[in-house]
């Protein structure tokens, strides 16, 4: 059997993805309408049928739109997980590199320090009406255009810039998409759209990542292509998969909360830096909002390393690939309906409990991956865990900070929150390749996180939750 890591030596005729019991394996961790729904009367309608679904468990329509875009990127996070670090290895491996857990990390790094820097400005911009859907659009066709560049033949350097551009792409889609939540729906289900929105994706996105793999397996003997080959078009599926469950998302969404409207962009720019100054001082001024924040960059510190190193620490430590594929897949469909039961159970106990419950279940997690995980077994068990905890702590987050933040300044406020989730995203990756490269011990790097995430708890102990007033008040 052929596997993913000598594509870039030679053809293969049947292909395993030569995979490996992750530690840190994780979920992943994204009709065409009538007209963009801009009128006021259309809006009023869409605002009367968002109250008429709060009453029900049943979905109105732009919240499904709102929805099926996670179905669409999950796709590429997926994929991103569980072949393309496999992919960049044989790369590497064909150059005469070897340390794939650095080199990804270095890259996962500066793509989130760019995005980090990039999103509070453009952020504050695209609260502007109107403003919003033209940056998702903007960084949604970057992603996918770099998505299908990757299936040309790059050496890995080159590659591993495409693919940052389409991580950028990705990342730079998702800061708009998640502050489009406060457009879509109420305070009172936030939690549950926000929730559906990451179970669903875990499990829509397994449908295009069964088929990659499929053709990655049986595509030699049933196509005679080479796995290389294979792989490079699995690249472009997933950009088709994702741009389909785009395209309802852009038809149909519609700007209901912004500040002033600006006749042109000079207009939008111009103010741009007097309102992060404000933004900043309100945050400073107000404490719980800024103690979840803080809480929330250490936390996602462990969720973001965890699914961007996931199957580079996994590689290296050189468990079988058919294995990490599999509890892959496992890992999704666990993730669909306990991501939906968080929502749930957010409504009844609290989002916050919910969120700090995650937290510590996943500092468990965490520590079993630096300690106990050595075998396929063990793998495995960690595989189920983190399925049953991760889609939880990403959807609540969102949804609670939207709660928490005023409506009229949401992407602004969003831009900020991304500068702490990808903040931590650069410490973390940061991290764990640094420790890796020093002492040449994955472990390490994943024990660091523990740290992380005990500093979290502690925050999230300490602040006084304001959501239960926020929710009151809307």
């Amino acid at each position: 059997m052929t596997n993913i890591l000598d594509t870039a030596q030679r053809p293969a005729k049947s292909a395993t993805v030569p995979t490996t019991p992750t530690a840190l394996i994780t979920p992943t961790n994204s009709n065409a309408t009538d007209g963009i729904i801009g009128i006021a009367s259309n809006a009023a309608a869409n605002q009367a049928a968002t109250d008429q679904a709060a009453t029900t468990n049943h979905f109105n329509h732009r919240e499904k739109q709102w929805i099926l875009y996670d179905v669409g990127n999950s796709a590429f996070v997926l994929l991103s997980t569980a072949v393309i670090p496999i992919y960049a290895n044989s790369l590497l491996k064909a150059a005469g590199e070897s340390n794939i857990v650095s080199t990804w990390g270095y890259m996962q790094t500066i793509a989130s320090l760019i995005i980090a820097l990039l999103m509070p400005i453009l952020g504050s911009i695209a609260d502007v009406q109107g403003m919003k859907i033209k940056f998702f659009i903007g960084f949604f066709g970057t992603g996918v255009l770099a998505c299908c560049a990757m299936a040309l033949p790059l050496g890995w350097i080159a590659f591993l810039a495409v693919c940052m551009l389409a991580t950028i792409g990705l990342n730079g889609s998702l800061t708009f998409y998640d502050s489009m939540l406060i457009d879509t729906t109420t305070n009172d289900r936030m939690d549950q759209v926000s929730s559906h929105g990451y179970g669903w994706g875990y499990v829509g996105s397994t449908i295009p990542f069964i088929a990659c793999i499929a053709l990655i397996f049986a595509g030699p003997s049933a196509f005679g292509w080479s796995t290389t080959a294979c792989t490079r078009a699995s690249f472009v599926i997933t950009a088709l998969w994702w741009t389909a469950f785009t395209i309802p998302l852009i038809s149909g969404y519609h700007q209901t909360h912004y500040r002033e409207t600006a006749d042109h962009m000079h207009d939008a720019v111009r103010g741009t830096f007097a309102e992060l100054g404000h933004t900043f001082r309100e945050i400073s001024r107000n404490k719980p909002l800024w103690m979840f924040m803080i809480a929330f960059f250490f936390y996602i510190d462990a969720v973001n390393t965890v699914i961007s190193m996931s199957t580079s620490y996994g590689t290296q430590l050189g468990i079988d690939s058919t294995q990490l594929v599999l509890a892959l897949l496992v890992t999704q469909f666990v993730a669909f309906p306990c991501a939906i039961a968080y929502g749930r159970l957010a409504k009844r106990f609290g989002c916050k409990p919910m969120i700090m419950a995650a937290v510590i279940a996943y500092l468990g997690i965490v520590c079993f991956a630096a300690f106990f995980l050595r075998s396929a077994t063990e793998f495995w068990i960690l595989a189920i865990l983190v399925g049953m905890f991760q889609g939880g702590i990403q959807a609540l987050s969102r949804s609670y900070y939207g709660k928490i933040i005023p409506k009229s300044h949401a992407n602004e406020y969003y831009g900020f929150y991304d500068i702490f989730g990808k903040t931590a995203s650069i410490l973390g990756t940061f991290i764990v390749a640094a420790t890796t490269s020093i002492t040449d011990n994955p472990s390490l790097g994943v024990l660091s996180i523990g740290l992380l995430l005990a500093v979290a708890l502690v925050l999230l102990i300490l602040q006084r939750d304001p959501a239960t007033a926020s929710e009151t008040a809307a």
